[in-house]
């Protein structure tokens, strides 16, 4: 049950292994990056909040739904011409007042794609 070292993907700058970007520990990166790249999101999402969206969840978890998933939600629910898309083995759901404009796959995100067909 050990992942061996040559498939940690590395940094490109310094060939250090590489880590996720995850709020459970204390080297959660929420830096001058994280905080530009928040505001293209923003910016983004701004720009064609009344057109038609696809809002596409991939394995978000309950760790902060407040970066993803509330935002989707809220953003579907705001406009009539938006749909969510939830993937995630563990956790697709999605609120009852967006259900007639989403779909929520209980499945793992790399069967999905594998299941893809090539041209897609």
């Amino acid at each position: 049950m050990k992942i061996p070292s040559e498939l940690f993907p590395k940094c490109e700058d310094d060939d250090n292994d590489m880590m996720m970007n995850l709020r459970s520990d204390d080297t959660f990166v929420q830096n001058a990056g994280w905080y530009a790249a928040q505001c293209r999101c923003e910016n983004l999402v701004r720009r064609h909040e009344q057109q038609h969206v696809l809002y596409m969840e991939q394995g978000v978890g309950m760790n902060t739904p407040v970066i993803i998933k509330y935002p989707f939600w809220q953003y579907t629910s705001e406009n009539p011409d938006a749909f969510y898309v939830c993937i995630n083995k563990g956790g697709a759901y999605c609120p009852m007042e967006i259900n007639d404009r989403a779909v929520c796959i209980g499945a793992d995100i790399a069967d999905i794609l594998t299941a893809l067909p090539e041209k897609v």
